[in-house]
């Protein structure tokens, strides 16, 4: 990771603001839809309405389970569309505006329901929005990847997106405590249903922003191509050893994580403020703020990151505070000092917006490197395999999820937990993640695409482009 002179982006490569702007305000659309689902999930149906854990980790993990089996038919679809507006606008149209129906679903549970019934409820409710998300999220993260291709543009392109991706969810972690506010009567469920009704209608006005302004790179080539099946896509990317290695490391981190969803949440409410969700929601709001200031503020350091350290350096780099972060709740969690826990939140936002803002860049160089290779693009299949494993990862962990806290003693709907509980929440919490995070640093060192090895594959697609149109291409 020695530092060495690097290519500089010229002019034709550089994508304009306005469209990395919009192209940020899309990425809000999943960040905070999806997020928000996450986070609020445990809190209006375990903590607000009572049902079991393990129930809802049943019914979150099949509705994931579906979105991910419904990735690569997305993924395909799109490579492969040819309606006159393009691969993907079309998409974005027509799933942004599913996804803020969906999204208002979610929370309208029918409060006077037997609890089998809330639990149905939510069952098909998650089944129609992960249904619509990849409509949306899986043509968008493939425009990112062919909007430039530059190196060091692909990592600006999702550098803004990140940035404005957490400007947006710099608000999220109010949700909850908005919806704790007397207006609502000290009732969560409700406040949380009229707040996610409000955020629908922003989601679905971001998203069609996003369709109206950006433009697709890869079009005119992408007509001349034929159809590749979904399967043939499909098994591409198996063959594909860079890319295997970088969906290992990402998709240990979510599932390190995902399992233990929802267990800071409940150290927050129960060991530090011993039940007093109105203390706890305060606090919970103000890490969430922090995380978010903290994920808006880190894209700076992580573009300067990426061009000393390359895209490989700062993600390992970025495993690593992830993993001292996690552990250093070893001594933040502590009841005479609860804002401690703003510590672990900074390292850990800091870490994700680094590694997140460039797995998306890195894909990217992955499809180029496979058009070298074979002569196609497959951006649309190759987002949604990423997604696909994290998904798969995501559903087994949200079971495992909701039995390692059974295991823990926890006791749904209660207003106190006991110390063993509590002792064992904090240690999975923390344990598990860190583990997985090493284990990604170690697939992370043998990944092997460089700055290097991008611009001369880069050189090379523009010879044969040169080759195939007669015009003389742009020296690199």
């Amino acid at each position: 990771m020695a530092s060495h002179p690097h290519h500089t982006t010229l002019a034709a490569d550089r994508v304009p603001v306005r469209q990395k702007i919009a192209y940020g305000l899309g990425a809000i659309v999943t960040i905070v839809a999806v997020n928000s689902v996450v986070q609020l999930t445990s809190l209006v149906y375990v903590v607000g309405l009572g049902i079991s854990a393990i129930w809802i980790g049943y019914a979150q993990a099949i509705p994931r389970l579906w979105d991910a089996l419904v990735d690569p038919i997305l993924g395909n679809l799109s490579d492969n569309s040819r309606s006159r507006f393009g691969r993907r606008i079309p998409f974005l149209v027509v799933g942004g505006i599913l996804l803020g129906v969906a999204f208002t679903l979610l929370w309208t549970v029918p409060r006077d329901w037997s609890r089998p019934a809330m639990f149905a409820y939510f069952i098909a409710t998650s089944l129609f929005f992960y249904t619509v998300v990849p409509i949306y999220s899986i043509p968008h993260g493939a425009l990112g990847l062919e909007m430039t291709e530059d190196y060091h543009e692909k990592t600006s392109i999702f550098a803004y997106a990140s940035f404005i991706g957490n400007v947006g969810a710099f608000f999220l972690p109010w949700v909850y405590y908005l919806a704790n506010r007397p207006v609502f009567h000290g009732d969560t469920v409700a406040g949380i249903k009229w707040v996610c009704l409000g955020m629908s209608f922003f989601l679905t006005g971001s998203a069609l922003v996003c369709a109206l302004v950006c433009k697709e790179g890869k079009l005119h080539q992408a007509r001349k191509q034929e159809h590749i099946p979904i399967l043939k896509g499909f098994r591409a990317t198996y063959r594909n050893g860079a890319f295997l290695k970088l969906v290992a490391a990402f998709t240990l981190l979510i599932v390190g994580f995902q399992v233990v969803m929802g267990f800071s949440n409940f150290t927050t409410i129960f060991y530090l403020y011993g039940g007093d969700k109105d203390a706890a929601s305060s606090l919970m709001a103000q890490n969430g703020t922090l995380w978010a200031a903290v994920g808006i503020a880190g894209v700076f350091p992580m573009l300067w990151l990426s061009r000393h350290l390359g895209k490989k350096g700062t993600v390992i780099l970025s495993f690593a505070v992830i993993a001292g972060g996690n552990l250093l709740k070893l001594v933040c969690y502590n009841r005479a000092w609860p804002r401690l826990t703003f510590i672990p939140t900074i390292c850990l936002s800091l870490g994700m917006v680094f590694c997140f803002s460039l797995v998306n860049s890195m894909i990217s160089d992955i499809c180029d490197e496979e058009e070298a290779r074979v002569g196609t693009r497959q951006e649309g299949v190759y987002f949604a395999v990423y997604n696909w494993w994290w998904k798969v990862g995501v559903s087994i962990a949200s079971v495992v999820g909701g039995y390692l806290l059974r295991w823990t003693g926890f006791l749904e709907g209660m207003g106190t937990q006991t110390a063993s509980t509590m002792f064992w929440v904090r240690f999975w919490e923390i344990g598990l993640p860190t583990a997985l995070c090493v284990a990604g640093i170690l697939l992370l060192a043998a990944y092997p695409l460089t700055e290097e090895s991008a611009y001369a594959t880069k050189a090379l697609l523009a010879e044969r482009k040169e080759a195939d149109s007669g015009v003389s291409a742009t020296p690199r």
